[in-house]
């Protein structure tokens, strides 16, 4: 597994503007070559034949803050009209049998606790309740330091510009560096299809000896619709716009099943079904994301150059960071 030491000036704390002038290092496994470019030329680093896949899944805003700040419910599940299930701070304000009273009009009744620390939360008023606007926030990764002032602006950014069904708790960053402009001079010379799988928060997850020991992660739910699946099973070759894309051509190429719940554990050794070439960002050390790439590139000593190139030549990282194409 590789590892590596990033500043803080490369972790990136805002799209880059416009999005497409984001940089690309693009890697070619057959001639181990590495080659500097931009996100707008794209394009001419496409085969002629692929199909390029996105993932539309649209980050809900599951933050609810209170109190400046210092109390936050984080909505990981509904499962009635007034009960979620949740990551609460602090935990003490929300015990077995105890109602929090938030503001108010909202109050907050903590029924279950799990191993894990998520709450089963019943509220007094039904979630999609017009006030709750007032407190909820796009679930922003915790290191991206921005200001309340420019709080709605990163919430915007941290949407892809094709983003439609709700349900992720993270954004699918890979797609975040598309503009309309580029999709469309994409479109003219290439197939270009969507799924949909609802990131969840174990996406950035530090993994564990149960992963290793179960060849399992997360569960997280996919959907690709009979026309998009029918055109895929046709497409010559396919590049996959992201992990969680990649994650879900690979569980349908598996399981055969269009909709349904993907635990698959992509990791060295592993030999793709479905995805050609690979759209991606530059991931955190120690999570399934980066062991994928490791497994897509098929080499640890590769994927440990090609980072400590990004490094050295100053690539942007993670979720706002710079992208890189593997075909």
């Amino acid at each position: 597994m590789i590892d590596f030491e990033l500043s803080k000036e490369l972790i990136a704390q805002a799209p880059a503007s416009p999005r497409d002038s984001a940089r690309l290092l693009v890697y070619d496994r057959q001639t181990r070559t590495i080659t500097d470019s931009v996100f707008s030329e794209l394009p001419k680093f496409l085969r002629n034949d692929t199909t390029l896949v996105l993932n539309n899944s649209k980050v809900e805003h599951c933050r609810l803050l209170f109190d400046e700040g210092k109390t936050e419910i984080f909505i990981l599940e509904k499962l009635d009209t007034n009960t979620v299930r949740a990551l609460v701070r602090p935990g003490k304000k929300f015990k077995i049998g105890h109602a929090s009273q938030l503001t108010d009009w909202l109050e907050v009744t903590t029924t279950a606790i799990d191993n894990d620390g998520i709450r089963t939360l019943k509220l007094n008023i039904p979630h999609d309740d017009e006030r709750l606007k007032a407190v909820e926030h796009i679930p922003l990764p915790p290191y991206i330091h921005n200001s309340p002032a420019g709080e709605d602006k990163l919430a915007k950014e941290y949407q892809t510009i094709f983003a439609k069904p709700l349900g992720s708790k993270a954004a699918p960053t890979a797609g975040l560096h598309f503009t309309e402009k580029l999709l469309d001079e994409i479109s003219t010379k290439h197939d270009v299809e969507e799924v949909t799988l609802h990131v969840g928060l174990g996406t950035f997850a530090s993994l564990t000896d149960d992963n290793f020991k179960t060849g399992t992660l997360h569960k997280e739910w996919y959907e690709i619709s009979e026309p998009v699946a029918e055109k895929l099973n046709k497409a010559k070759h396919i590049t996959a716009v992201g992990t969680t894309t990649t994650r879900t051509l690979e569980s349908w190429s598996a399981s055969g099943d269009r909709m349904s719940e993907t635990n698959i554990f992509i990791q060295p050794g592993y030999k793709f079904l479905k995805v050609d070439s690979l759209i991606t960002n530059f991931h955190l050390p120690g999570t399934s994301l980066l062991l994928m790439i490791e497994a897509f590139i098929g080499s640890e000593s590769e994927t440990q150059r090609i980072y400590d190139h990004a490094i050295k030549q100053k690539y942007r990282f993670y979720s706002f960071g710079d992208a890189m194409l593997i075909l």
